[in-house]
């Protein structure tokens, strides 16, 4: 059985960690290379930073902040937000972070997806998917949540990993923020369409939540921010309490 990974998340705003609801009304939730050292130190599986603003305010990812927290930790570290280029993935990849996500570019420019699986390896390549249910539908925004596509957020996902995604990393906006438990309907059809790992994100509020997205949502994956920015949890009790009720997790 393969193992379950816990994956904090960093989203960042102007090199601060920030959080909201839904996509909105950020806050200050800690400094960046401080809680990833922590986190790293604290046994997550894997780090994601997403530079939440890059894609929206047209500009590149934080490169400096990736390098300095390349340095300081030793797990698989994926990093998004105005990635849409080749190049952009290369400097990335090359400053330090070992999976690239994209999602406005991968739905503006798919080739993306496929080219930079050809030259990096789709183990590299993670699409992002921000979906808000719409009229009974899953629709996929991007922009940061700002714009709506029209895609059905399952076919995208299908024709993402078609491409050559080596992972999907599926956000429910309309559960982000509430930690009122993840969209377990959403994961569950996305991860039983899909062929390749799903990690599950948004309204993570308490370890029984994470274990409802492994077992009821099939997730591969957990994206966590809340519950480990504000101590509620550390990842050790976390994947104690996964063990103990049936998850296999690396402890």
């Amino acid at each position: 059985m393969l193992t379950k990974r816990i994956m904090p998340c960093l989203d960042v705003k102007d090199s601060k960690v920030v959080k909201g609801k839904n996509f909105d009304g950020l806050q200050y939730a800690g400094d960046a290379i401080g809680l990833a050292k922590k986190y790293a130190e604290g046994g997550a599986d894997e780090l994601v930073l997403l530079d939440i603003t890059a894609s929206n305010e047209k500009r590149k990812t934080m490169k400096s902040l990736v390098e300095k927290i390349s340095r300081e930790i030793f797990i698989p570290f994926t990093v998004g937000g105005g990635i849409s280029s080749i190049e952009d993935i290369r400097s990335l990849l090359g400053t330090g972070a070992d999976k690239v996500s994209i999602n406005t570019a991968a739905v503006e420019s798919p080739r993306l997806i496929s080219e930079g699986a050809e030259r990096f390896g789709s183990q590299c390549i993670v699409v992002a998917i921000d979906a808000r249910k719409i009229d009974g539908k899953w629709l996929v925004f991007t922009k940061s949540g700002k714009r709506q596509t029209g895609l059905d957020a399952i076919k995208w996902a299908k024709k993402a990993e078609k491409m050559g995604a080596g992972e999907i990393l599926l956000t429910s906006i309309d559960a982000d923020g509430t930690k009122g438990g993840y969209d377990i309907e959403l994961t569950r059809k996305v991860s039983g369409q899909a062929g390749i790992p799903v990690i599950a994100s948004g309204g993570a509020g308490n370890m029984h939540d994470l274990l409802q997205v492994f077992k009821k949502g099939k997730a591969d994956a957990a994206l966590a921010a809340s519950i480990y920015h504000y101590n509620k949890f550390t990842i050790r009790e976390t994947k104690e309490f996964l063990r103990e009720n049936g998850v296999e997790v690396r402890l």
